[in-house]
This record gives structure tokens, C-alpha cells and sequence, in this order.
């Protein structure tokens, strides 16, 4: 490799010619600073300089006692969503049941539809209303309120707007796999901290701030695998610790509001100088309108709202137009409150089926999920359960540096007769890998 340049600029360009022609392949280490300074004749700085500009562009990361190295490129990882193409019944897809999801047509034929105009608030004020009365109580007191095109897409914002290239962002374990992707995607390196029955980890989560992390994502309840919620005591705790680190940008994404049946505990200080809370409405209203709400300090808004602006990518008004149409209507929040208690039973249905094969879920749980927790590699079990029939997701495909063994089982559209004959057919796998 022959890396040239006098100076930081020159140097950065240099390398990034070289791994974009592939004469520098991923995973392969740069020269120390030291070195490259005296081969070059320039000043070590300098050459710093560069390699920390290439780590900010997400050309290479620092790899401890490695170096720097070139940065693999990022690959898109399993994915949510129905299965289209396959036999198998699916309970691995992660959506919501479609029959709970308002007809937006109807709430369009309502509309008194207005044409926006370039450079128009980016939020109608119906929904900003509507937000504030939903986030009352449980936010810091100074916040505003804006728009992004879903939870992950906030997220991504959020991230965007704070961090750079190989910074260290906290998230559960296992976690989400729309967070671990856009993660992958963004050149940031996700620290798993463990989490159980009440939340995450608060002395894990000490370990990993201590350890340098500059951001967390935590799901306050309905975790996706898992089910789990956090206890007012679990949340008290990582409320704490994360008093300790002012530093840190919060990223609270709670994706399963307007339907949660386990109530809401705050982990947000009041002190917090970077945070952000996410409400979507995937779940609740469907996940094609593209809408969730986020709460953050003014100074992450001002952020925002420089990705977000007045005449370029704002989220379309007409989509607005629906959601605030639907989130006003009394048939709607009939529908959700009547889906509410519609997936708590599901949840039941299953659990109980499988208590009764000698087969334990993580409970309590909310959200569209059930999680049974292995103490084996779970592939086999999911192999098992497609011959007879079932499509399920292994839990190792949402873990984060430690290997988590369990199957996350979706029962939206799960009957009481269907989780029946899963939970037998579960039962049985395991006893034919015994």
C-alpha cells in the first residue's frame, strides 16, 4: 500500500482512493501514526488527524492494540416482516394483526384537506396538541415536539444528529433488529447490556457508559424480543446511573404506546441535557402511515429540524392529515383499546398452553411478542418447528456480542387453538432433542 499527502486532507484522501479502488481491503490495519509520519516526513498530528477524520467518515474504526483498520462494509441483517413466500404458518413476522388497523379511508372522507406550501411549519398543530397531552407528566419539563417517518427513522435521525462513525451506543440484549441495522449501517458499534423480566441491566449499563459509550437505546416496555417491561424500581436505577453520565444522549424508543397494557416508568432525568422519547404509530394505526412522535430537549429539536426543515424533508402533511383524523376519532380509540386487550389474550392464550407442557415464556409481557427463553443454540428447535409447520425466529439473531439462545414467537394472529397445537409442537421438539 502506498499512502501519500503533506498534509491531514491529502493524507484522508489518500486512503479513501485506496479503499475504494480495494487496495485496501476491510479489516486491513493502516501503518501506526508514528510510522506513517516518519515515512511521510510530516508531523505525527497530522497524520492523527487524518486517521481521525477517516474514523468520523466511516472509512476505517480503531481497534485497540490493533490500530486502525479499514472498516468492513455494512451488511443489511435479518429483517421484520411477513414471509411471503413461504407454507409455514408464520409467527415470526413481528407485525401487527391487520383486522385492528383503522381504515385510513374513512378518516380521509372526514378530512378538510388544505394544500401545504414549501416553508410551512414542518408539524400541524392538531398533532403537536395531541402530543403534548401525551407526553404530559412524562418528559422533562422543556421539550418540543417533532415528526420523523417512523420509530427506526427517528432513531436514525437521532443518531445522525449527535454522534459520529464508530462511537459506542448502549442497547438491550437482545435487541431490536431494526436498531441493530441501522446501526450496522450508520459505522456504530452496538454494546449489548443484558436485560430480564423488569428491563435492562443497571450495572451492566454502568459498565458500558464507564467503557465509553456515548449513547443508549432502551425500550421502556413491549421489548422486541423479549416482552419484557421496566419495574418503577429498574427504572428508578438506570435513571441513576444514567444521572452519572450527562454526556450521554438518551434514546427512549417506547414503539408500543398506544397499545401497551404495562404502564410507563421514565429513565430520563430531569437534568438530562440529550434525550429523546419516541411514540410511534406503527402498531396502533399501521406501519405503512410512516409517523412517530419524538419528544427531545430543544437543543436535539434545533437538530432535528435541520434534517427535518421547511422545504425539504419534512413528513408529508397529508399523512399528518390521517393520523390527527384517526387519533380524534372515538371509533378509532374504541378500535385500539379493544386491540389493547385483544393481544394481552393472545399473550395469555400462549403462555398458558405452554405452562401447561412444563414450557416457561418470559412474563409478565406486553407487545405484539411472546419470548421463550432456551438454554441451547435455538436452531435446531426452529428447524423442528418448520417441519411441522411453524416459521419462528431464533433468538441468537437478535443478540449483541453475547450469544442469546430463545425463539421469539409473534401472536397478533394467534388463536387459542393455534397456540395450542405450537406449544405441543414445541413440547415435542424438545423432547426429540433430548
Amino acid at each position: 500500500m502506498q499512502i501519500t499527502g503533506t498534509s491531514a486532507a491529502e493524507i484522508f484522501d489518500s486512503v479513501r482512493l485506496l479503499a475504494q479502488s480495494g487496495q485496501l481491503q476491510p479489516g486491513q490495519s493502516l501503518p501506526p501514526v508514528r510510522d506513517l509520519a516518519i515515512r511521510l516526513d510530516v508531523n505525527r498530528n497530522t497524520v492523527a488527524a487524518a486517521y481521525k477524520r477517516l474514523v468520523a467518515a466511516g472509512i476505517t474504526v480503531t481497534r485497540g492494540r490493533l490500530g486502525t483498520v479499514i472498516r468492513e462494509q455494512p451488511r443489511l441483517g435479518e429483517q421484520e416482516g411477513t414471509a411471503h413466500d413461504t407454507p409455514l404458518h408464520d409467527v415470526a413476522s413481528g407485525n401487527p394483526n391487520p383486522d385492528w388497523l383503522p381504515d385510513p379511508t374513512e378518516a380521509v372522507a372526514r378530512m378538510h384537506y388544505r394544500p401545504r406550501l414549501y416553508g410551512e411549519a414542518t408539524v400541524n398543530p392538531g398533532l403537536v396538541d395531541h402530543a403534548r397531552q401525551w407526553f404530559a407528566g412524562e418528559v422533562p419539563d422543556k421539550y418540543e415536539i417533532e415528526l420523523a417517518h417512523g420509530a427506526v427513522d427517528a432513531i436514525e435521525r437521532l443518531l445522525a444528529a449527535h454522534l459520529v462513525a464508530g462511537d459506542r451506543v448502549v442497547v438491550e440484549n437482545p435487541c431490536f433488529l431494526g436498531s441493530l441495522n441501522l446501526l450496522r449501517v450508520a459505522g456504530l458499534e452496538p454494546i449489548g447490556v443484558p436485560v430480564d423480566h423488569e428491563g435492562m441491566n443497571d450495572d451492566a449499563l454502568e459498565r458500558a457508559l464507564a467503557g465509553g459509550a456515548q449513547a443508549i437505546i432502551l425500550t421502556p416496555r413491549a421489548h422486541n424480543p423479549t416482552g419484557c417491561s421496566l419495574s418503577a424500581p429498574r427504572a428508578q436505577a438506570l435513571r441513576r446511573v444514567l444521572e452519572r453520565y450527562p454526556h450521554v444522549l438518551i434514546v427512549v424508543d417506547d414503539h408500543f404506546a398506544p397499545l401497551a397494557s404495562a404502564s410507563y416508568h421514565s429513565v430520563i432525568p430531569e437534568s438530562a441535557p440529550r434525550w429523546a422519547l419516541i411514540r410511534s404509530l406503527s402498531k396502533s394505526l399501521g406501519p405503512d402511515l410512516r409517523i412517530a412522535f419524538v419528544a427531545s430537549d430543544l437543543q436535539t429539536a434545533q437538530r432535528l429540524r435541520l434534517r427535518l426543515a421547511p422545504g425539504s424533508t419534512w413528513v408529508s402533511h397529508l399523512l399528518q392529515d390521517i393520523a390527527h383524523a384517526c387519533l380524534t376519532t372515538e371509533a378509532v380509540a374504541s378500535q385500539i383499546a379493544l386491540a389493547r386487550e385483544d393481544y394481552a389474550r393472545r399473550r395469555h392464550y400462549l403462555a398458558t398452553a405452554l405452562a401447561e407442557r412444563g414450557i416457561a415464556a418470559t412474563t409478565p409481557a406486553d407487545g405484539l411478542n411472546l419470548w421463550i427463553p432456551l438454554e441451547q443454540d435455538s436452531h435446531p428447535f426452529v428447524f423442528a418447528l418448520a417441519k411441522r409447520g411453524w416459521l419462528v425466529r431464533g433468538g441468537e439473531t437478535f443478540s449483541v456480542g453475547e450469544s442469546v439462545h430463545g425463539l421469539r414467537i409473534t401472536v397478533s394472529e394467534l388463536d387459542e387453538s393455534h397456540a395450542g397445537q405450537l406449544a405441543t409442537d414445541l413440547r415435542d421438539s424438545i423432547r426429540d432433542g433430548e
